[in-house]
Formats: C-alpha cells, structure tokens, sequence
C-alpha cells in the first residue's frame, strides 16, 4: 500500500475591505503559465525561518503593498491533491481587514485586481475549494464578528 503524502508549504490571506456599508474582499488575476489568468487571493509559499502568519503578512505585502489593519488566523484550511507534487497540500488561510483608501501595488505575479462582493468572488473563482473557504470567512469574519482568540498580535 501507498501513502499520498500531506504537506503544508503555503499560505492563503484573504483580504477585506468595508465600502460604504458592503464588504469587498480583494482577487488577483494571476499571470505565466501555472494558473494564469485565474482570479484568486494572495498565496504564496512559507519561507525558512518564517511561520505562516509572518508568510501570510509577507505575502500581502509582496503581492499587493497592502497592510492588514486587523489580522487573524481564518481558522480554515483549503485542501487539494497537487499532481505535479504528488500530495495532497493544506493551506492554512489568514483574513485582514484593510481600509478602504489603502491602493494595491500589484507585483509581477499578478495583472490585474478587483475589490468584488463575495457572491461576485464566488463566480469569479475556478476552485470550489477556494468558494467554500470564502464561504467560511463571510460566515465567521463578515456576518459575524471574528473572535479574538482568532486576532494574531504582528508586532511579536
């Protein structure tokens, strides 16, 4: 009997601002050759020496300049067979929450973005994975208020 191995080498942010009363959650159009053109959140790989909330943080940054005013653990984790890696991956997912006059500063990785509702994000996104994760950050970090057992102190 063979094992499919589990591993954990990446994170996911899902970043959401309040627009005049509505809450809009950030997608990036990926570019190159592996998922490009595809609409996501920010993701990225963990770094040595780093863990996955500092990954999460660098990757926001990275990706779009943003800075999470309030930022938690989402309290989730996508799960999806990776072929290629011939393993199933967990993601373990962070939620920020920015202020609306912040201005995304895309890098290479991505060509464009769009602050959409999350039923626009929910036709937009190609995994049902990733809809049944936003799915969970509406529930838990939208319609409700997130717990503070969730809020990751990043001055640490």
């Amino acid at each position: 009997m063979r094992e499919i191995p589990i591993k954990c080498f990446a994170v996911s942010a899902v970043l959401i601002r309040d627009n005049d009363g509505t809450a809009q959650v950030l997608l990036l159009r990926r570019t190159g050759t592996r998922l490009g053109g595809a609409w996501c959140q920010v993701a990225g790989a963990i770094e040595h020496g780093e863990t996955a909330w500092q990954a999460a943080l660098r990757e926001i940054r990275e990706e779009t300049g943003l800075l999470p005013d309030r930022f938690y653990s989402g309290d989730y984790c996508e799960q999806f067979y990776e072929a290629d890696k011939e393993c199933i991956s967990l993601v373990a997912v962070f939620v920020g929450f920015v202020e609306s006059e912040q201005e995304v500063v895309l890098n290479q990785e991505h060509s464009e973005y769009r602050w959409v509702t999350f039923d626009e994000a929910d036709a937009l996104l190609p995994f049902g994975g990733q809809r049944a994760m936003l799915k969970h950050v509406f529930e838990e970090f939208v319609r409700r208020e997130p717990s503070t057992w969730l809020l990751i102190d990043t001055t640490q």
